[in-house]
């Protein structure tokens, strides 16, 4: 009965045939690299699996299709330190020989379903640009392409991963804001975002080993500035601001800026704020954010290397690269004062 079979099922190789014009053996011969069909046809029966969806078994993709030299990045465009990123990726792969593919992912649109549509695409490497996938994925993926996380760690998935020492990053914020003579630093944190955990550890860290575990305040937040403004709101209904802040990154410190700003905290006359990441935006007169430096160059070319290095020696164990980060200190923070307590 037809309204027992299944609504959709994975193409195979004979609906490829058909799409195709041509026989199951020449499709199959196609997919093995070998001789017997000419450059148009080739061409041809690969366009059709790709509209189809088809794809070989993922561990026999590369020897079935030839060398596509592809590196595919999963990226959210509503990240700017994200498209720093890729910026950096495009001269490093082309020096290397290997073309560069984006898929986006959003709302609407989940991480999965953007790197299928690069493996789709044929690509033989995926970097995913801050990943946010739920625990299973990234380990299953990782099982079946070479996948470099850029951002975060990913425990349990057999890839390379490339992030910042978030930690030391931390530490050197509260340590700044130390010199200045705040004791009461919150830290708005980043939520599940990537990087997060690393961040708020960090933090409550270095205020242990400045000797105020006692101040430590982790604010509830997210890397966007939505979050940013939410918890500013928070922070002016509980009650006494602390003297610094430092959020999760950039975004969410514009974010609490703007807030602040708004119901006449002056920053950083009444307070400090610090922000993660010294994306483009930070550095604009009219923001001039002191913020922790992530090289995204270096983090970039790290991250096509380890892709190249894997596709180019499969057996080779994944890596993990640690970039060290830097304080850039702006107009933001300043000595601790009076008009904040």
């Amino acid at each position: 009965m037809t309204d027992r079979e299944p609504r959709t099922r994975r193409p195979t190789m004979a609906d490829v045939a058909a799409r195709a014009g041509v026989s199951r053996t020449l499709v199959s011969l196609i997919f093995r690299n070998e001789p017997g069909a000419g450059e148009r046809t080739r061409e041809r029966v690969l366009r059709a699996a790709d509209e189809l969806g088809y794809r070989p078994d993922s561990a026999a993709r590369l020897l079935a299709r030839g060398r596509s030299r592809t590196i595919g990045v999963v990226v959210r465009m509503d990240q700017p330190f994200q498209a720093e990123l890729v910026n950096g990726m495009y001269p490093e792969a082309e020096r290397l020989g290997y073309d560069v593919l984006l898929s986006a992912s959003g709302p609407g649109r989940d991480e999965r379903t953007a790197a299928d549509a690069l493996l789709g695409h044929r690509c033989e490497a995926l970097i995913l640009l801050g990943p946010k996938a739920d625990a299973r994925f990234l380990p299953e993926l990782a099982e079946n392409a070479v996948v470099v996380t850029v951002g975060c760690r990913v425990p349990g998935a057999r890839a390379d991963s490339v992030h910042t020492a978030d930690a030391r990053g931390m530490g050197q914020a509260v340590d700044h804001l130390v010199e200045l003579g705040h004791r009461r630093i919150a830290h708005v944190d980043g939520g599940r975002d990537p990087g997060s955990a690393d961040r708020r550890r960090g933090y409550r860290s270095a205020m242990r080993r400045r000797g105020l575990g006692d101040e430590i305040r982790v604010v509830k937040g997210a890397h966007n500035e939505d979050a940013g403004m939410a918890a500013g709101r928070a922070l002016l209904d509980d009650g006494p601001l602390p003297t610094a802040l430092i959020a999760g990154n950039d975004r969410c410190a514009m974010g609490l800026m703007h807030v602040l700003r708004r119901a006449g905290v002056e920053t950083p006359g009444d307070l400090s704020v610090v922000g993660y990441d010294d994306s483009r935006l930070a550095h604009l007169s009219h923001i001039d954010l002191t913020t922790v430096h992530q090289d995204a160059d270096r983090m970039a070319v790290h991250a096509v290397r380890a892709a190249v290095h894997r596709l180019e020696n499969p057996g080779d164990d994944p890596r993990e690269i640690v970039v060290e980060p830097r304080l850039v200190v702006r107009g933001t923070t300043g000595p601790c004062g009076v008009t904040s307590s």
